[in-house]
């Protein structure tokens, strides 16, 4: 995403902490007491590498700019017009490679991003006026079969704009499996989209959000979250917070027919796969497990 600085991405889109920030967030049986900048998104607190010490809230539930409650749940069928909504208004226009082609409207787009929803494990902040006020979507990966074949998504996809953003995916998944890394899973998160409303950023919500993800994934015995960045401050705030890359492809060397595809702006210059395990998983010296 496309964000001026590290710490308007931070509040605004990214969502994950670890124990060594320094942060002021001060939650109590599941009340934020707000927050203005980078250093208040998260607790000073073992977050991430000490799952089993997440509290059982839910929903979570904390105050908006106007006092008003708001509340962590999970996505429902009967929330994707207004995820969409929230994902037109707050999330499309700002991702970097999707303002290099400036796809503008395109229904493929809205159908990739959404259909996620279906693996019921995706969160949204809601207020009571259910206003939805910021989203996590995340997605299942299963282990593929030993002679799978990957579909190409960018084969089937008619926008000329949003094929070449399909084609990048496909080619990251033709050159690189995440499950060759974690040899005893058969299952790993997928974080595909934070966001949240311009109005209310700066009040903890993507940390609320990602919260919930996090208990989700304890609780589903899910050790593994994945993340494809293609946005250099997304990446950094992960690696800030404890991910670690272990894939990267730089734009200038993904050509078709010998031409480069994609030259978002600088500082974009490559896609990432970065990872946070929360179990003692192990992985060998060349990444193979």
């Amino acid at each position: 995403m496309d964000i001026k600085n590290m710490s308007d991405y931070f509040k605004a889109n990214c969502t994950f902490g670890n124990k060594n920030d320094s942060i002021k967030r001060v939650i109590d049986a599941g009340v934020m007491m707000g927050d203005d900048g980078l250093s208040k998104l998260y607790p000073n607190t073992n977050f991430v590498h000490k799952m089993e010490n997440i509290s059982k809230i839910a929903p979570l539930i904390t105050q908006t700019p106007n006092d008003a409650a708001f509340t962590i749940e999970l996505i429902t069928e009967e929330d994707t017009d207004g995820v969409l909504e929230m994902l037109k208004t707050y999330f499309f226009k700002d991702e970097p490679i999707n303002t290099f082609l400036n796809i503008g409207e395109c229904k493929e787009l809205e159908e990739f991003s959404l259909k996620c929803l279906k693996d019921n494990c995706s969160y949204k902040a809601v207020t009571k006026d259910n206003e939805i006020i910021g989203v996590f979507l995340n997605a299942l990966m299963h282990r593929p079969a030993v002679d799978a074949v990957p579909e190409k998504a960018a084969d089937d996809c008619e926008h000329p704009k949003f094929k070449k953003v399909l084609g990048l995916m496909d080619y990251i998944e033709e050159n690189f499996n995440i499950f060759d890394l974690y040899p005893n899973t058969d299952v790993i998160l997928d974080g595909k989209i934070v966001s949240v409303n311009t109005n209310y950023r700066g009040m903890g919500i993507a940390g609320l959000l990602t919260e919930k993800t996090l208990q989700y994934m304890q609780s589903h015995n899910i050790p593994v979250m994945h993340v494809l960045c293609t946005s250099h401050y997304s990446a950094r705030v992960l690696e800030k917070l404890g991910f670690h890359e272990v894939y990267r492809l730089n734009y200038d060397d993904y050509k078709v027919n010998d031409e480069v595809v994609l030259k978002p702006s600088e500082p974009h210059v490559a896609a990432r796969i970065l990872v946070k395990e929360i179990a003692d998983l192990k992985i060998n010296s060349n990444g193979k497990a």
